[in-house]
């Protein structure tokens, strides 16, 4: 069973997944732009912190398209 196969059963569709992912974008960019407005000392965490969440749009991207395999059978 894949992660697909579970998600499309609790009723996950491929379309929420691929809005989370585009929302992981505007809340990396947000928070990219905000690290430029931090002192110095907290600067290098908060550009951490946005690039930490800059990896999510991908996986939860990819995952959606599982989900979308699942709904075409």
């Amino acid at each position: 069973m894949t992660i697909g196969t579970i998600l499309r059963r609790v009723g996950v569709r491929a379309i929420h997944l691929q809005s989370v992912s585009l929302g992981c974008i505007a809340l990396c960019i947000g928070l990219w732009m905000r690290a430029k407005t931090v002192d110095q000392e907290e600067r290098g965490n908060a550009e951490r912190r946005a690039l930490f969440v800059g990896l999510w749009p991908p996986t939860f991207w990819l995952i959606s398209e599982s989900v979308r395999r699942e709904e075409s059978r």
